[in-house]
């Protein structure tokens, strides 16, 4: 996004489906994004996460195409080819490096893992976790209802209730969950419709089954260590396997309040620039 000649660089944090439904329309907006990841993501709705370039080197997501990139400069010239970069970063160094001008920490971790409101001259930060004022500049709502995508400009986000939201009438019964430590291996793909009970994965070559039927959203990357009780899929019962290569609406309504924090803190900004400049006249 370029304004008065200024082009802004936004550092996401996290290449999951929410973070990257956030990166995504950012990036429609005009803004320079580049998103940092851990070296082994455990994205489930890796169809609409940019986190999958990490394991492929690149990710489509709804017309944007992400790269893997080793740091800055290569995330500049990924830029100049109109390409998202996403970075191995987990600790976030690219900030400084680029420098950044907004920070957004969508990790959804539930807790702040070490994102500070001097970051950059704008930070937001997603979800429970953080207080806005103290570690952000602002902090959007995460949970599904009434509230979600609300921008909150004190105080936190409701806290998390870890009950998966209900979708077509069934909430914790449409994850599927690693019953056993080991590697997993995707034995169906995400898109195909599945029946209560299908072996959908495996781990150390125990089946895992569907919980019920309908189309498979999400599932973890081959090859991940799992740990009993983890979320390694993801069933919609309602069937439409549009929805499982598309951004949900919940990642849009999150993403609309990211934008409407960063516009408002730069009119924010702005309005401070004028009174001072009154002043000083």
């Amino acid at each position: 996004m370029t304004v008065l000649g200024k082009t802004f660089r936004v550092v996401v944090k996290g290449g999951g489906d929410l973070a990257s439904g956030v990166a995504w329309r950012l990036w429609n907006s005009g803004f320079q994004v580049v998103i940092t990841e851990v070296a082994q993501p455990t994205a489930i709705r890796r169809a609409v996460s940019f986190a999958e370039a990490v394991w492929e080197g690149e990710a489509v997501v709804e017309g944007v195409r992400a790269r893997r990139v080793s740091g800055a400069a290569e995330a500049e010239a990924a830029w100049t080819q109109g390409i998202l970069p996403i970075v191995v970063d987990p600790s976030a160094r690219i900030v400084a490096q680029l420098p950044a001008d907004i920070v957004v920490d969508a990790i959804l971790a539930k807790q702040n893992l070490g994102t500070r409101m001097t970051d950059a001259p704008i930070v937001i930060a997603l979800g429970p976790g953080f207080t806005a004022g103290v570690d952000a500049h602002a902090v959007i709502e995460t949970m599904r209802g009434h509230w979600l995508g609300r921008v909150i400009w004190d105080g936190q986000a409701l806290p998390n209730t870890g009950i998966p939201a209900e979708m077509g009438g069934h909430g914790e019964r449409r994850v599927i969950r690693a019953h056993r430590a080991g590697a997993f291996r995707g034995v169906r793909a995400i898109g195909d419709f599945v029946e209560e009970g299908e072996t959908v994965a495996e781990i150390d070559g125990e089946p895992v089954p569907a919980r019920l039927s309908g189309v498979l959203r999400g599932l973890l990357h081959d090859g991940l260590s799992v740990h009993p009780g983890m979320k390694v899929g993801d069933v919609d019962p309602r069937g439409e396997r549009e929805h499982c290569f598309t951004i949900s609406d919940k990642a849009l309504a999150i993403a609309g309040g990211v934008l409407e924090a960063i516009l408002g803190c730069m009119e924010k900004d702005t309005t401070k620039s004028r009174s001072h400049q009154e002043t000083q006249s």
